[in-house]
């Protein structure tokens, strides 16, 4: 005996198919491939902890850059908003948001500044004995 799958089901089938084949596909070009690295050129041999500390680094300092260029440009709209605005209402909303970006900007510095400040306290620590 066939088992045969209701109607509805039947109808969606081609649907179904394509939206999974749309997301395996769309998840093959979200593959990264990871290389290993034993050196870092001409230094000489690096750790995983050198590494990770490169990386993070880097990551930050990028978020900090389109962060900044952000925070003037959107630091730069609020004020255009303040400044153009014929309502009184506008004019407060504008600079609250002025504040808000700058409070989120001085955050996002604030936890690299702490970052560096806190990682000599742990220099050392992150090896097995």
């Amino acid at each position: 005996m066939q088992y045969k799958l209701p109607e509805r089901i039947r109808r969606r089938l081609p649907k179904y198919y394509v939206f999974v084949l749309t997301v395996v596909f769309m998840f093959s070009f979200c593959v990264i491939n990871v290389y290993a690295s034993n050196t870092t050129g001409t230094s000489g041999a690096a750790d995983i902890w050198t590494k990770a500390h490169t990386l993070i680094v880097d990551t930050y300092n990028a978020i900090v850059g389109i962060s900044t260029v952000l925070a003037a440009l959107m630091s730069a709209i609020a004020v255009l908003g303040a400044k153009l605005s014929n309502n009184q209402h506008k004019v407060d909303q504008a600079w609250d948001w002025l504040r808000r970006i700058w409070i989120a900007w001085a955050i996002i510095n604030g936890i690299g500044a702490f970052i560096a400040w806190v990682t000599p306290l742990f220099d050392g620590l992150h090896t097995l004995t």
